[in-house]
């Protein structure tokens, strides 16, 4: 894990500028002509690993600045034609692992993966209150489930972290981030263990909560400086709980403990660095910053999906590691599965899934006509209108589900 850290430094060479028609095959793309949410790549860093990728950059873009460090990197690895490794340490990778079922086809079992993942986070919790052992092994079973789920179709899971109910907010947070984990780790193209263990982390991370006061965990208002304390600490509680539990992943032990940790050193327990953040406490602390701010809580409301990333990205840097937070969002998306949407038409639908070529417009489900009333079900695909490519309907705005009093529950009926 130690020499995994030089993955989060950045070039020392200013990025180049190049016209289009000068691109050539292992070239490394770090910046466009124009903003990246408005191109169908999105997000920074990638390399050209073919013709097609130059051409869809020749249609949207006249010219380019290319990474001079990494292009040489990537021309090395063409020329020596020896497949890349997949690790912690590879974030250049364009697209994630295709998904092995359709959303449809998927969302069924996912729905009861998270409903009986969330009971046994809730059990585990009642544990940690009551004094006994947390069953790792049932733990890493269930992590493994959505593990396999997740590989299937990641849209379908992450779906479901968008079921909001700050009544159960602790134990679904924890469900929330091992979910936002695994998907991470998937786009990221780790293999099945390591999307086991940073699942198992995700669902750890939090265990230690449940050794903090009550009154104190669920108070709606502003902590005092006494109380702050004592909420922090729920990291080393944390650390020492999973450190008790038999068989728990070494791993596990150091997010319970570090992942509230922040690059520039203001974070807590321990104030580490940068440098001593380790990989995993560092995609851990992404997906809890994300739930966290998107979720309803006794003392906030929760922010729209556009909302959170905004935020997420003024963290970059001094907080989060920011090829980490452009990865996750790459990953999620613009509108990520179960964002509620409303159209240009005026009618509002909830986001199924997303077509990687096409992350501005995902398959839809209609909720509500033009006029906000309810309507019949209707699954559109914004990309494919009637058999006819680019449709008239397009996404208007991200919205929070109560400001119509929708219920995503309701629309699962649909896939029963």
């Amino acid at each position: 894990m130690d020499n995994s850290h030089n993955i989060f430094l950045t070039s020392s060479i200013e990025p180049m500028q190049i016209d289009v028609n000068n691109l050539r095959v292992g070239m490394y793309v770090c910046k466009l002509d124009k903003p990246w949410l408005e191109s169908s790549f999105l997000f920074q860093g990638f390399e050209l690993k073919n013709q097609a990728d130059i051409d869809a950059i020749k249609k949207e873009c006249h010219f380019v600045f290319i990474d001079i460090e990494k292009q040489n990197t990537a021309l090395k690895n063409l020329r020596s034609s020896k497949t890349r490794r997949i690790t912690t340490g590879t974030l250049e990778k364009k697209y994630p692992t295709p998904s092995k079922t359709s959303f449809t086809e998927e969302v069924i079992h996912a729905s009861h993966t998270y409903r009986q993942t969330s009971d046994l986070v809730s059990s585990f919790m009642e544990d940690v209150q009551l004094g006994r052992a947390i069953n790792v092994a049932v733990a890493k079973k269930v992590v493994a489930e959505c593990v396999d789920s997740v590989l299937n179709t990641p849209d379908a899971l992450l779906w479901m972290t968008q079921l909001k109910n700050k009544d159960i907010y602790t134990a679904q947070h924890s469900m929330n981030v091992c979910i936002l984990s695994i998907a991470l780790g998937r786009h990221l193209g780790l293999p099945s263990e390591k999307l086991n263990n940073i699942g198992l982390c995700g669902m750890m991370h939090d265990m230690g909560k449940m050794k903090v006061p009550l009154d104190i965990l669920n108070k709606p208002s502003k902590l005092e400086p006494d109380e702050l304390i004592i909420m922090q600490n729920h990291t080393v509680y944390g650390q020492k709980l999973l450190m008790s539990s038999k068989d728990m992943y070494a791993g596990a032990v150091d997010v319970a403990s570090s992942h509230h940790e922040r690059l520039d050193g203001s974070g807590y327990p321990y104030q580490l660095n940068d440098r001593q953040i380790t990989p995993y406490s560092r995609i851990v602390a992404i997906a809890d910053v994300y739930d966290a701010i998107s979720s309803d809580r006794v003392y906030q409301k929760g922010r729209n999906h556009l909302e959170a990333i905004k935020i997420m990205v003024s963290l970059c840097e001094r907080q989060l590691d920011s090829k980490l937070t452009y990865k996750f969002i790459e990953c999620i998306g613009i509108y990520p599965p179960g964002s509620i949407v409303e159209l240009n038409s005026g009618e509002v639908a909830v986001v199924l899934d997303v077509d990687p070529l096409h992350k501005l417009k995902p398959k839809i489900l209609l909720l509500l006509d033009e006029n906000k009333q309810q309507c019949p079900l209707q699954l559109v695909d914004l990309f494919l209108i009637d058999g006819m490519t680019v449709g008239s309907r397009t996404i208007k705005n991200v919205i929070r589900p109560e400001q119509y009093n929708i219920i995503l529950d309701k629309s699962m009926a649909l896939f029963a």
